[in-house]
């Protein structure tokens, strides 16, 4: 193909807000896309797109893993096998990815996750991390991504109300947050019946409750690019589905409609990219090469610049497959690309309540929550505790939709008479919270190429090794046996524990939380990108999504992704392009 001064791999809030931030550049960008184009009208619409079979159980909008999967094993002596059915995470594909289907939970990373290392050894001392760990500063701070935050969050029409404003703490929202230079550009979500509960528990035992950061809109809402964006209905179908409201923000909803209409970029879908091209010594990328999905070709796309924009763990896998960096040896601890893989660390309680208690959760938005930070990331004091990290504590109504939702009390029957009639006796009575830890890296935690299996164009499938380390396990247990305190004060007639085991199973959905494999920091030895997400080892390549984030923080990563997105953008637009193909920062 002829050849153009951008090319994006993966089309989803990173490329198109990245592509938007040049659009005065003079740049010509092509996205290439593996999956198919969609959009709000007509392929979200109503009632095809409430069909939970089709999109919660048969996952309509996620990556087809009879074309590609992962391999998958807890320890590294362990053989790996092939995720054959999704489950543990749900990696999205065509236009827009995993932001289609997620549910719009909004929260910025604290000022501390940035420099967990550094003040982890300043509070508690050198030797408190547990030595299992691998936790490591970012190369950046919370002050650097303040601003891009602020932007990510007016794209995406954010609903909340700020707990500190400019170091000023505010009642009712978030004391525990860093300082936000304004308020969120809309109002919060108003309590569902469950996290009303919560809420006045919570504060009878001194916590701090506030409602979930939301990008399902509570009011109509035109953003910073122009685009409209409507209230949200509480239809229950965000998580796993797509918003025919133009309700929940999503690329096709915040900046979709201008990057198709802006003439120096070009969508290319059904563009399955096999790898980055290099130069002979390995030191710059020359363009990548492609599968076009229609034809069965192989494609080559020459570029001066090549962003890799895809889903977190793709991007790690592409830089193994090009040969970008040094592959990451737990046995030895050497190499910067594969390490620090990490994930979400979950536990709940369930809560059943009398049949006089309707919590009617069929009305649901997938940011419909009220939550505590007084166990998040270093909140609370840790000395003498045996672990290092956090969780959030939530009672979250995202929509207890028919199939998927059918809660029941241990001791009841798995099928026949018996099993329906608790239920039919539990379905509106039946609440639960969530506790949504911190995932800390570990040294055997980490990606790999497969030696074994192959995907469908004869690549070698990234292989996961990944088990939740013990300070995790402690941590999400301690946190639940703090949310077992406060659902006993919720009135429940039965409380059930969800704690957190090992070893970590491929099979349950958890969260699509994957980060790392190609982290960020200041040693070019064992991080695969540099603080504005450049790559060391060929400067001309930026990495971008979670795939750079060191170790994953107690919160949901999106917004985190976004600001690091518009953090990036800046760096290539007032930086990069002054002395292309150089590195940012000195090895």
């Amino acid at each position: 193909m002829p050849k153009t001064d951008v090319v994006f791999v993966g089309v989803g809030f990173v490329a198109s807000i990245i592509a938007r931030e040049l659009k005065d550049s003079g740049l010509r960008m092509v996205g290439l896309e593996r999956g198919r184009a969609r959009d709000t009208v007509p392929d979200f619409q109503s009632p095809a797109m409430h069909d939970e079979l089709a999109y919660a159980v048969r996952y309509g909008l996620m990556q087809d893993i009879a074309k590609e999967t992962v391999t998958v094993r807890n320890k590294p002596d362990q053989a790996a096998l092939p995720m054959r059915q999704l489950g543990s995470f749900l990696p999205g594909t065509d236009l827009g990815g995993a932001g289609v289907h997620w549910n719009g939970q909004t929260f910025r990373f604290q000022v501390s996750d940035f420099e967990l290392r550094s003040h982890h050894d300043r509070r508690y001392g050198r030797d408190f991390v547990p030595g299992e760990l691998a936790i490591r500063d970012w190369g950046l701070t919370y002050a650097d991504l303040e601003p891009h935050y602020d932007r990510f969050e007016y794209l995406l029409g954010t609903c909340g109300y700020a707990g500190n404003v400019n170091g000023t703490i505010r009642p009712g929202g978030n004391p525990h947050e860093g300082p936000r230079s304004r308020d969120y550009p809309n109002p919060p979500t108003q309590p569902a019946y469950l996290g009303a509960i919560f809420a006045k528990a919570a504060m009878e035992l001194g916590y701090n409750p506030y409602q979930v950061p939301s990008s399902n809109l509570t009011r109509g809402y035109t953003n910073p690019e122009g685009v409209r964006l409507e209230p949200c209905m509480v239809c229950g179908y965000c998580e796993r589905f797509g918003c025919e409201h133009f309700a929940k923000s999503s690329p096709q909803t915040t900046v979709w409609p201008k990057l198709k209409e802006q003439p120096n970029f070009e969508l290319r879908t059904g563009s399955h990219v096999l790898r980055v091209d290099l130069t002979p010594d390995k030191k710059h990328a020359t363009g990548v090469t492609y599968i076009d999905v229609a034809t069965g070709e192989e494609v080559t796309q020459p570029a001066d610049l090549v962003v890799l924009s895809a889903f977190a763990f793709h991007n790690a896998r592409l830089m193994l497959l090009s040969g970008i960096g040094t592959p990451y040896d737990p046995a030895t601890r050497r190499g910067n690309v594969g390490r620090n893989y990490c994930y979400q660390t979950m536990s709940a309680v369930s809560l059943f309540y009398d049949e006089n208690v309707n919590l009617n959760q069929f009305m649901g938005a997938g940011a419909l929550g009220t939550v505590i930070d007084d166990y998040s990331g270093d909140n609370f004091d840790h000395a003498g505790l045996g672990f290092v990290g956090g969780a959030y504590i939530a009672a979250y109504t995202t929509g207890a939709r028919p199939i998927e939702f059918h809660p029941t009390p241990p001791g009841t029957p798995r099928w026949g008479t018996g099993w329906k009639q608790a239920v039919a006796r539990h379905y509106n009575h039946t609440g639960g919270l969530q506790c949504h830890g911190a995932s800390n890296a570990s040294h055997s935690n980490h990606v790999d190429l497969d030696p074994t299996y192959r995907d469908a164009y004869g690549q070698p499938l990234l292989r996961i090794t990944f088990d939740f380390p013990e300070n995790d396990v402690r941590m999400a247990n301690y946190v639940n046996d703090r949310a077992v305190e406060i659902a006993k004060r919720m009135g429940a007639r039965q409380i059930v524990p969800g704690r957190r085991t090992t070893p970590w199973s491929v099979v349950p959905y958890q969260t699509t939380h994957n980060t790392g494999g190609a982290i960020m920091g200041t040693d070019p030895r064992e991080t695969a990108v540099n603080r504005f997400c450049q790559s060391w080892d060929a400067p001309n390549v930026f990495v971008t999504g979670s795939t750079v984030f060191p170790q994953n923080a107690t919160y949901n990563p999106t917004d985190t992704v976004g600001a690091l997105a518009y953090w990036t953008a800046a760096a290539i637009r007032d930086r990069y392009l002054r002395n292309p193909g150089q590195p940012l920062v000195p090895a």
